[in-house]
């Protein structure tokens, strides 16, 4: 299907959650593929795994303490990456265009946090490239936001970072895969 045409390389976007956040918001960033992706060549970038760090204020530390506040403290941080624009908004699990997902769940009251990916893994598994995520458009999507549930958190406390480390590759898919690929990523977005 594909014939990788480089090594494996990392791409990384931050999304930056200003203080105060209301929960339920949702802040989106982009990385841009143009110099990756050529429809003309049948070049594509192939995601072999996704990983997602949360962090907060100027230290970029992690103490779950400074992510949410009032109400209960309890919450979640939770992230999606996508290869078709969803605004600022999520997408549901079975939308083509989410290559990956996850969640920081938070309990402030007992200093807990959890990492939770959603219905698949984001690692893809091992270099192979029948095991990759074909991306054929020129942008991912990576949007991120705070949640809580009723009587939980209502605002972020400090500054918090979302970034995606997409571990990928460039690879030079045949007309039918390429074609077949942008087909079900068009289709999506129906």
């Amino acid at each position: 299907m594909a014939t990788a045409k480089t090594g494996s390389f990392y791409l990384t976007e931050t999304v930056t959650i200003p203080a105060g956040t209301a929960m339920n918001s949702r802040i989106q960033g982009s990385i841009d593929l143009g110099a990756y992706v050529n429809v003309a060549t049948g070049q594509a970038v192939a995601v072999e795994s996704v990983d997602f760090v949360t962090q907060v204020t100027n230290d970029f530390g992690s103490n779950v303490d400074s992510m949410l506040t009032g109400g209960t403290g309890n919450g979640a941080l939770t992230f999606q990456l996508t290869d078709l624009n969803p605004g600022t908004g999520f997408v549901r699990a079975d939308n083509q265009s989410l290559i990956a997902s996850g969640s920081l769940n938070i309990d402030t009251v007992n200093n807990i946090a959890s990492h939770a990916s959603d219905l698949y893994p984001d690692n893809f598994g091992p270099s192979a490239l029948s095991e990759a995520f074909m991306v054929v458009n020129d942008t991912m999507y990576l949007v991120a936001g705070p949640d809580a549930s009723a009587g939980g958190a209502t605002t972020t406390f400090g500054e918090l970072f979302i970034t995606a480390r997409i571990k990928c590759r460039v690879v030079k898919l045949g007309t039918k895969d390429w074609m077949a690929i942008a087909i079900q990523s068009t289709a999506s977005d129906n």
